[in-house]
């Protein structure tokens, strides 16, 4: 497959996309409808930014720990706005071992409620506070409309839930790990994004507060790449989650969810991708480095397998693959690595074992522009230099794509023409039926209300109401 031509990223995105998660092995298609099986090289992905993440969450004392997979309905229902939200994707065991269950269970569609069920069990004291536990796991949600990596009914992620003493506790929590997901999501992912608060209508259900980092993808649409919840005490309240303080008063806690999924493998195909394929960033990437020998008999073998023990000792530092795949040629060879996105390729042949030198070529810079000659003297140093460039290289080109995409339309004519094909960033009164309307006249959505400000004031793009905050607008996945 690796020598036929993608469809253009720019005449069909949809296809675009579609056909690299398939070719580059991603992902490919469950037989139950909306499920997808992710393939070694996607997982390899997601180990990479499951390790990244895990690093973040367990420096900041977070803990890992497993919770089960199904959850008796009656814990639904006890918060009204979470049962109300989730209903409509519900998957729901009525039978087990052959019998009718006397109480339906959910498969977990995210774990508020077994969280809280648990945590009104564990927490009793001040002393018991904070809680900071963190899932790995999949959830079940019953998608109608589905896609690859980016909504699927079954999907896996992480999910973390918090329990602290006070209000104040629960929404520093939820803000370090919005800033937690952004620091990830730009110098891991090399993927820019906005930090800001959800509208009320996009809110979590049963949330106070919901934040979110937006990203734009390469066709200018939004993608919600990760969220982070303050639920104040609604969920310690329908679970009794209580506590004695220092005065031996009892008290409701307040508590917290956040949650980054496999949609960020989505995320960063259709951000950095290109015709050839994917682009992955160095510091996520399965393969930071694939080594292609290069020979046309036995005896240009024998050297260049010679030459490779001395490069391939040098790229201990690194992730590294040798293609010694017979019966494909170079040229093959370097259409299916590019397909799936290696940062970096290292070329040696008899000439370069000749000249004791290596060719490298950057995934991110087409042909002749990407490709360098370098001395196997100290080629660690310059493998290490070069990814690191790439990287930044990657970040730098999509923050660029974002700003020159994101306008300030100066009325709403203007408006309605920006968020066809971008973003608006503009003044909005905060009402619902505002909201709504623009929904309607657009299919554009707040994004979110950025919580970097301008500050002052201003007029709202659509009813021209006074308003405080400007919100991120525009068409999203």
């Amino acid at each position: 497959m690796a020598d036929q031509r993608l469809p253009s990223r720019q005449e069909n995105f949809a296809e675009w996309y579609n056909q690299i998660v398939l070719r580059a092995e991603l992902a490919d298609y469950a037989p139950v409808r909306g499920c997808m099986v992710v393939r070694p090289y996607g997982w390899a992905l997601w180990e990479n930014i499951q390790s990244a993440l895990d690093r973040r969450f367990k420096a900041t004392g977070h803990v890992n720990a497993a919770f089960p997979l199904f959850i008796p309905m009656s814990f639904l229902e006890r918060e009204k706005a979470h049962v109300e939200g989730f209903s409509p994707e519900l998957a729901v065991v009525t039978v087990g071992g052959g019998e009718e269950l006397q109480e339906p269970l959910v498969v977990r569609p995210t774990s508020e409620t077994i969280i809280g069920h648990m945590y009104a069990k564990w927490i009793k004291s001040y002393r018991d506070l904070p809680v900071l536990i963190n899932l790995w796991n999949s959830v079940v949600r019953w998608e109608l409309r589905t896609k690859l990596f980016l909504r699927t009914t079954e999907f896996y992620w992480q999910e973390g839930h918090t329990a602290h003493a006070t209000a104040e506790e629960a929404e520093a929590e939820t803000r370090q790990m919005l800033d937690i997901y952004a620091d990830f999501a730009i110098k891991e992912a090399a993927v820019p994004v906005v930090r800001g608060r959800k509208s009320e209508s996009e809110r979590f259900a049963g949330a106070q507060r919901s934040y979110t980092i937006e990203a734009m993808m390469g066709d200018k649409r939004a993608l919600q790449a990760g969220t982070s919840h303050n639920l104040g005490d609604n969920f310690a309240r329908a679970f009794e989650i209580r506590y004695l303080d220092q005065e031996n008063s009892l008290q409701y806690c307040c508590t917290t969810s956040w949650g980054l999924s496999t949609r960020f493998v989505g995320a960063i195909i259709m951000v950095h991708g290109d015709d050839k394929g994917l682009i992955l960033p160095p510091r996520l990437a399965p393969h930071q480095i694939v080594i292609v020998p290069i020979f046309r008999n036995e005896t240009e073998r024998v050297e260049v397998e010679q030459a490779l023990k001395g490069i391939e000792a040098q790229m201990s530092e690194f992730r590294c693959r040798v293609d010694w795949r017979e019966g494909l040629t170079p040229g093959y060879k370097f259409n299916d690595w590019e397909m799936r996105g290696v940062p970096l390729r290292i070329e040696v042949g008899p000439k370069d074992v000749a000249d004791n030198t290596v060719a490298l070529s950057r995934r991110d810079e087409p042909g002749r522009s990407g490709k360098q000659i370098v001395s196997q003297e100290g080629l660690a140093k310059a493998v290490g230099d070069l990814l690191d460039e790439i990287q930044e290289s990657l970040y730098q080109r999509a923050l660029a794509f974002q700003e020159a995409n994101t306008h300030d339309p100066k009325d709403y004519d203007a408006f309605k023409e920006v968020v066809k094909d971008g973003w608006a960033h503009s003044w909005w009164c905060g009402e619902g039926e505002c909201e709504a309307a623009i929904k309607e006249d657009t299919k554009a959505t707040v994004r979110c209300i950025p919580l970097e400000q301008p500050g002052g004031k201003g007029q709202c793009i659509r009813c021209a109401k006074s308003a405080e905050e400007r919100a991120m607008f525009g068409r999203a996945y």
